[in-house]
């Protein structure tokens, strides 16, 4: 059943939306993806970026259906829910909580280790060997307690703070990329050390999963997220993803192309791109053109821009944890809502016990990251299939706005996830999916307090989702040895594996929707005035 205390207010407006999916794409990401993509893939580390736009779009694409259908708080985390019923939605809500609760740790370490350079004395003593001292640790608990405190208090000032800081946040990266495309740019360095893709097309491919380009699009799902707080989500939420991912993935092409031409090509002479040692890429490269200035503006946006993605995040993470506890998985308390703000202030504090867990446990950003880019990309597995299955099983339902050509994009979408999946290598990818089948538990202690009530059902329609994780991870065992595998499939063979295997599933879900869990989630979602969206010109329903 599902359970909600509190109304959230619909107070972010569309233009507060669309900064809020920029602020959440662009943090920690720019600062260090194209130096890590350029390290995995050379020069064409420009096409893994082109590449993780195309796919990363064509997943948040089927997901702006289900966000202006399902206008509400925690949207990402209870849209299999609707379309599959209670169990592929607790193991989906599951994934999608753990893919954003480490992002916040991770915006302040990011932070943390940016701070070290500075040349004061206490800011050299935060980070020693890569990871955060003990200072260095304190200073990320602060930070993390500044990101709540933006959020704790009302969503309004969440959304005018991030707006704020968003401008800031696009200027810097662009003032850089028209700086290094300007001053002393070397068009020879792309064909240098190895030619334009020295390292082949499996490390093209390894960089668009592993090297921070997922990661960097991430933050897509934030509008989503927060749908319910948002005014005429059937216009703003769609517009605020594409336009976010649209604008974001441009300054990411130009700071890619800028680092690679702004490289001393004696550098390269040595080791090559992989041989590339920078501790703050772009503000090391500012300093070796003599643009002083931009390094401390880049120092300075260091701190700045992992902080508008933290600060977002802490808002998305709480309305996932939201979402679980009023999907009746988690304690009633989780998912209640301050009643005069509407903000869940239970979730936000559940979730900064957590995520000071995980920042002691992993106090270096890279292990945080990797965990992140995995686990985000299983929780995307299931929005292609959940929408195309309401359209068979609820096709009669309000849609504010109806995808054209659905039929080619989700299965497209389906595999594009599977093979980012693949591409994070083994053993990565297998740990991730562990982490993630550990709602499995959950969901059986909370029917077996109900009596293992509806089970057999929940089970038909759900069981496509571990099987197919089950199915992927053995597939990434068996693999290639260019992804981590054993060897047993050649290179290109096991691409063809995914594929082949991607859409197999994707016609066993599609076929597993449950009509039962489509009406609830249309009851449930509409019993709020304000639930219920709008239509966008010229859209059909």
């Amino acid at each position: 059943m599902t359970k909600s205390v509190g109304t959230p207010r619909r107070s972010i407006t569309p233009l507060a939306l669309m900064f809020t999916c920029l602020g959440s794409i662009i943090g920690s990401g720019w600062l260090f993806g194209a130096y890590n993509t350029a390290k995995i893939a050379g020069p064409a580390a420009i096409l893994a970026w082109v590449i993780g736009l195309v796919m990363m779009l064509a997943i948040a694409l089927t997901y702006t259906e289900l966000g202006a259908m399902y206008p509400e708080s925690g949207g990402m985390g209870r849209y299999t829910g609707y379309s599959h019923g209670p169990f592929a939605g607790l193991l989906a809500s599951w994934a999608n909580w753990l893919s954003m609760l480490v992002i916040p740790p991770i915006e302040a370490v990011a932070s943390v280790q940016y701070m070290a350079t500075w040349s004061f004395s206490w800011a050299q003593r935060l980070v020693e060997g890569g990871t955060l001292t003990p200072w260095g640790l304190t200073v990320a608990t602060l930070l993390l307690l500044l990101y709540l405190l933006l959020n704790y208090w009302t969503v309004a000032l969440f959304a005018k703070s991030n707006t704020a800081i968003t401008l800031f946040k696009l200027v810097v990266p662009l003032l850089t990329a028209v700086c290094l495309l300007g001053l002393d740019f070397h068009p020879e360095n792309f064909t240098a050390a190895g030619g334009f893709a020295p390292y082949g097309w499996a490390a093209i491919l390894t960089g668009v999963a592993t090297s921070g380009i997922v990661f960097s699009f991430n933050g897509f799902q934030s509008p989503i997220n927060l749908a319910g707080e948002a005014q005429r989500p059937g216009r703003s939420v769609p517009l605020a993803v594409v336009g976010g991912l649209l604008l974001s993935g441009a300054i990411y092409l130009l700071l890619q192309i800028g680092f690679i031409g702004a490289v001393d090509p004696q550098s390269l002479q040595a080791g090559g791109w992989s041989g590339l040692r920078f501790e703050s890429p772009f503000a090391e490269l500012a300093v070796a053109l003599g643009l002083n200035w931009l390094a401390l503006t880049l120092y300075a946006d260091a701190v700045i821009s992992p902080s508008g993605t933290g600060i977002t995040y802490v808002a998305t993470s709480a309305r996932a944890l939201e979402a679980l506890a009023r999907s009746g998985y988690l304690p009633d308390w989780l998912g209640r809502l301050h009643p005069a703000l509407g903000v869940p202030r239970n979730a936000m504090l559940c979730n900064l016990a957590i995520s000071l867990l995980a920042l002691f446990l992993f106090p270096n950003w890279e292990a945080l990251a990797a965990v992140v880019s995995v686990t985000c990309v299983i929780g995307f597995l299931t929005g292609p299939v959940s929408v195309v299955s309401l359209r068979r099983t609820a096709p009669h339902a309000r849609r504010p706005l109806t995808l054209p050509a659905l039929g080619l994009l989700a299965p497209v979408a389906f595999v594009f996830a599977s093979l980012l999946v693949y591409w994070s290598r083994w053993p990565l990818n297998g740990q991730i999916m562990l982490l993630v089948l550990l709602g499995l538990p959950i969901y059986l202690t909370v029917q077996a307090r109900r009596g293992w009530q509806d089970t057999a059902s929940h089970l038909r329609s759900g069981a496509w989702l571990p099987v197919y994780l089950l199915a992927l991870t053995l597939l990434s065992l068996l693999g290639s040895r260019e992804f981590g595998g054993l060897g047993l499939l050649p290179y290109g063979a096991d691409m063809a594996a995914v594929v082949g295997l991607a859409l197999a599933f994707y016609a066993w879900g599609i076929r597993s929707g449950d009509p039962e869990a489509a009406r609830h989630g249309l009851t449930a979602t509409s019993t709020d005035p304000a639930a219920v969206p709008e239509a966008l010109p010229g859209t059909s329903r």
